[in-house]
């Protein structure tokens, strides 16, 4: 079995074969994958060496000392925390050889297309449709709050693929490269003044049967994979004590004395402690999945993550006054990635409202964690063996 030992000396090897200082960076990570020190937990060959996935945490640490790039992880999260784990999952050798490489380094951004105008909480009610024809399946329909779908190479894609069958049977995962034709992705215009989220347009886009992701009409069951890393993902990202928003928020009660208050200081105690609470319990969670897959523990993080941003930021803008409310930027930007601590607090205080929406929504999640955590009776559902062309719409 490899030990930390064994991953400090391969470590060691890649560092002196590869400099980080006299290296590109490109090819720095390429290296860093093929040596089997992209995420130690994959297989052989696919940037791992079977090794347990808490040691990830000894590579990273001596790479981090000899000041070696990094793949850039909020640029490419969607690739990284769903479609890596899916594809590695579910894909043939042939996708897993393709894809993880270019995907782990950062050349080829990933994007989902999953949530619709007509099915955003209910996932399982989309309408787009894959029709098979000889070895391709034909793609039409929209997606929408697709993020990094402007900058993205590939996309995880569900579509309906029998429409006679109930909802949650007649579905199917793809994988969809951005660049052909029919794709067509445009903005949607946030309430940050941005457009870091798309409308994706889908007209007879022609999909090889090879780029199929598990078995046709089983893309509820891959997406369920996708969904669980997603909320991991988002909520349950490591970070070290008092990082995060909250680290914001305490950095400037320390240097504005003038700024506090009794009020404020007795919240800033209390959104303390319940952010320390939320990193220790995300740090056993990442300690659960080191024997397997993700479960839906994942959306109660998901979702204390979405109340804790809103709750701090809306501190924050208060404690901060007129102040708070300066934004640098109103302009139409198309950013690649989400930066909630290097911004103004009025930029984190309008972005944080999209975090109980994104990932599913935070009343999708009550559910979830109430039937499938808690064990408590599931919500009546009178749709689930009608098939979806017969659905009211």
């Amino acid at each position: 079995m490899t030990t930390a030992a064994d991953l400090r000396a391969r470590t060691k090897e890649l560092l002196a074969a590869h400099p980080p200082a006299t290296t590109e960076r490109t090819a720095f990570l390429r290296a860093r994958f093929d040596a089997g020190l992209a995420w130690v937990h994959y297989p052989v060959g696919l940037g791992g060496l079977d090794a347990p996935r808490g040691l990830q945490a000894v590579v990273d640490a001596e790479l981090g000392a000899a000041g070696a790039p990094d793949n850039d992880p909020r640029r490419i999260g969607i690739g990284l925390g769903m479609a890596a784990p899916t594809i590695l999952r579910y894909g043939t050798d042939e996708q897993k050889r393709r894809l993880l490489r270019p995907l782990w380094v950062g050349e080829e951004v990933w994007c989902q297309l999953f949530s619709e105008p007509g099915a955003g909480s209910d996932l399982a009610a989309l309408g787009t449709r894959a029709v098979r024809d000889g070895d391709h399946w034909v793609v039409d329909g929209q997606k929408v709050w697709t993020s990094s779908a402007h900058v993205a190479r590939w996309a995880i894609l569900v579509a309906r693929t029998d429409p006679d069958q109930p909802k949650h049977r007649g579905m199917t995962y793809f994988l969809c490269d951005m660049t052909d034709p029919g794709v067509d992705v445009r903005p949607l215009r946030q309430i940050t003044g941005e457009a870091e989220f798309n409308e994706v347009f889908l007209s007879g886009v022609r999909i090889p049967d090879s780029m199929r992701l598990g078995e046709v009409g089983e893309g509820w069951k891959v997406a369920q994979t996708t969904l669980m890393n997603e909320r991991v993902s988002i909520g349950g990202s490591r970070i070290p004590r008092e990082g995060g928003m909250i680290g914001t928020v305490a950095r400037t009660w320390r240097e504005r004395p003038e700024l506090r208050t009794r009020d404020t200081h007795q919240r800033l105690l209390e959104l303390w402690v319940d952010a320390e609470v939320a990193r220790l319990t995300g740090e056993r969670l990442r300690q659960q999945l080191v024997a397997g897959h993700p479960g839906p523990e994942g959306s109660g993080m998901k979702l204390a993550f979405a109340r804790l941003n809103q709750e701090i930021s809306s501190l924050e803008v208060e404690l901060l006054g007129d102040e708070g409310l300066l934004y640098d930027d109103w302009t139409l930007r198309r950013p690649d990635k989400v930066d909630f601590t290097g911004r103004e607090a009025g930029y984190r205080y309008l972005r944080s409202k999209g975090n109980s929406i994104e990932g599913g929504t935070s009343e999708v999640l009550l559910n979830i964690v109430a039937e499938r955590v808690l064990g408590l009776p599931s919500e009546p559902r009178t749709d689930k063996d009608v098939a979806w062309k017969d659905l009211a719409r």
